[in-house]
């Protein structure tokens, strides 16, 4: 048994999924951080000096009564509040990885459409007379024998 689990975990497949998945994770933490280093804090000055990721509206105050400074300071009160900003940054985060997902695949179709090979050259058509298949330059049907009109 432990055999065949080698096996299985050695194949191609699996190792390059594995490799796909943890380069996937770093890719996120990035995009992660390039909204919410990059794109956010210029979206906040636009707006007015707003910060999406403190962006929340309390729902219950926690021990310590609000206002909140911050969703740090509202989380460590304990207070149960709904996160809008962190909504946003996700929501910012899915598109780019979708664009960038999106970048990938269409790139690697162009290269799939690239090795395809071109049509084939018609090298036969049907007589017209006993719909039998024949050459494409032949002036008489090798069936039939009819005359054919020169295309």
């Amino acid at each position: 048994m432990l055999k065949e689990f080698k096996e299985f975990a050695m194949k191609g497949n699996v190792l390059d999924m594995a490799v796909g998945i943890i380069i996937g994770a770093a890719f996120g933490t990035i995009v992660s951080s390039f909204v919410a280093d990059v794109i956010m804090p210029p979206i906040g000055l636009l707006l007015g000096n707003v910060d999406f990721s403190n962006l929340f509206l309390v729902l219950k105050e926690g021990k310590v009564a609000g206002p909140y400074a911050s969703l740090a300071a509202a989380r460590a009160a304990g207070a149960v509040s709904m996160n809008i900003g962190v909504f946003i940054n996700t929501i910012i985060n899915f598109i780019i990885l979708a664009f960038a997902i999106f970048l990938l695949i269409r790139s690697v179709n162009q290269l799939k459409r690239k090795e395809e090979a071109p049509p084939a050259v018609l090298t036969t058509k049907e007589c017209p007379h006993c719909l039998s298949t024949i050459p494409i330059k032949a002036t008489r049907c090798g069936h039939c024998t009819s005359e054919l009109k020169a295309a």
